[in-house]
């Protein structure tokens, strides 16, 4: 009687002990499908842009205030890609991923307090590698809100891609703004002329600003 009043007890004990571990279970397969199911947050491709006045920005000056760009940029999520700084006319533009402008003001305001002027929502294009010890030039081109569509962009780069080789420039690539209707083109080139002459005989459509920079990362 005894022998089976423990057999009993253990038998209700495993029981407990197997239906307290399949609760477990189960709340842990909630959970992971819950996370499974969560949609990752978006992350866009942005273009900002300070304008800090001719002769007022410097290569140098730029690349310290990128480092603690880096240095705080998880707190909010932002990725910062590359960025250039056309010394001469004092304007710095910087590539980067986050979910939203809010991100990236934050960052640069936390990191240093130098606010873009501008935040370009973008796409890009596929790169193409650089050469080594060649000048980078940056060039904007500017429709109008509404009046540029990335497929078309797309073609006017193949058109610059198969004229590049005759004026020795070398196109890295571009990002579009369909929104407000801006396109910046990357290359690298032996001067600001062979590029602007690459783009005419390619397709015609001249930028309104070329830009001699530096490129930084």
């Amino acid at each position: 009687m005894k022998f089976l009043a423990i057999t009993t007890l253990a038998a209700l004990v495993l029981a407990s002990c197997q239906s307290s571990q399949q609760g477990k279970t189960e709340a842990e397969q909630t959970k992971d499908s819950s996370a499974v199911t969560q949609k990752p947050v978006q992350e866009n491709l942005y273009m900002d842009v300070h304008r800090l006045g001719a002769g007022k920005v410097t290569a140098a000056a730029v690349a310290d205030a990128h480092a603690k760009d880096l240095a705080t940029q998880g707190k909010y999520g932002v990725h910062f890609i590359k960025y250039w700084v056309d010394e001469k006319g004092g304007n710095v533009y910087c590539l980067s991923s986050a979910r939203d402008t809010a991100s990236i003001r934050l960052t640069h305001q936390n990191a240093h307090g130098l606010l873009p002027d501008d935040i370009f929502e973008v796409t890009d294009g596929p790169e193409a590698a650089a050469n080594t010890g060649k000048d980078y030039f940056l060039d904007i081109h500017d429709f109008g809100a509404g009046k540029v569509a990335a497929k078309d962009v797309a073609d006017a780069h193949q058109k610059d891609l198969a004229t590049q080789g005759k004026y020795g420039v070398n196109f890295i690539n571009y990002w579009v703004d369909e929104g407000q209707g801006h396109v910046f083109c990357l290359s690298q080139a032996p001067d600001s002329a062979a590029v602007m002459k690459t783009h005419k005989e390619a397709h015609g459509l001249l930028p309104v600003r070329m830009l001699h920079v530096k490129q930084g990362q």
